[in-house]
């Protein structure tokens, strides 16, 4: 367990959550909790848990780990867990199509330290332990972290997965040259609001067939990852969203009928 001085490890207890999505095992959940406790990292999300009993991971976290399980938050679905973050990263083990740009954990812990100490809030994500997430819960993701193994097709355990990842920001933090974050940010955009102006942005472009009506999605995914690489603010973030407002009602008024 990290000392309670030091800096990097409260960088991670105050900025950085796991998201455990739809885990299949409560035992698995437990050692997730041992694993966040001895890397600083003491926020835990479950997401519509399968058979998650509180008493079958309790001996897996250890009594060190405890509080962790007893303190963690429940949710009903994907977008209301990760609603307030500005920053998600999924795990995928899977390489390919939408998850053609991925990040090795030493890299994403790179980048993940530089944005906690610039005011965001940024949200692990893992998958289910039987089939990791979709390409609908990769969309959500603003990028993506995949741990290379030696044998193909061969994926890791939940709570060993979560060690790594963790491990990495711990040792990216504490090599930044101040681990003292900024004071929290207004003008980041939260990953609700981007879900927003992605609903908004998908329902335009379908209207006026930039899309085809039939299967959007794939055109959405590359909007959303050019999203992403901007990095807008809210004031930027705001006028996107003006902007789409205002063309859906001009496309509205012209269409027959109305």
């Amino acid at each position: 367990m990290p000392p309670a001085h030091d800096p990097a490890a409260a960088l991670l207890r105050q900025r950085l959550a796991v998201v455990l999505f739809r885990p299949k095992f409560a035992e698995n959940v437990g050692s997730t909790a041992r694993a966040c406790l001895n890397m600083g990292c003491e926020r835990i999300l479950l997401v519509d848990p399968r058979d998650y009993a509180l008493e079958r991971a309790r001996p897996l976290a250890t009594v060190h780990a405890e509080p962790l399980l007893e303190q963690a938050r429940v949710f009903e679905d994907l977008p209301s867990a990760l609603a307030p973050f500005t920053q998600v990263y999924g795990t995928t083990a899977r390489l390919g199509g939408r998850r053609a740009t991925i990040l090795s954990p030493a890299q994403a812990a790179r980048q993940i330290a530089r944005q906690m100490l610039e005011g965001h809030d940024v949200a692990l994500l893992f998958g289910p332990e039987d089939r990791g997430l979709t390409n609908v819960e990769i969309d959500r993701c603003t990028h993506l972290i995949s741990i290379p193994t030696a044998t193909p097709s061969v994926s890791l355990n939940l709570a060993q997965a979560v060690l790594l990842i963790l491990y990495e920001c711990l040792l990216a933090a504490r090599g930044q040259p101040s681990a003292i974050p900024k004071p929290p940010r207004t003008d980041l955009v939260t990953h609700a609001e981007q879900e927003a102006l992605f609903t908004a942005l998908q329902h335009l472009l379908t209207t006026i067939d930039v899309l085809p009506r039939t299967n959007p999605d794939y055109g959405m995914a590359r909007l959303r990852r050019m999203w992403h690489r901007l990095g807008l603010t809210r004031k930027e973030y705001t006028l996107v969203m003006g902007i789409c407002r205002q063309m859906q009602w001009a496309v509205d008024d012209r269409e027959p009928g109305r």
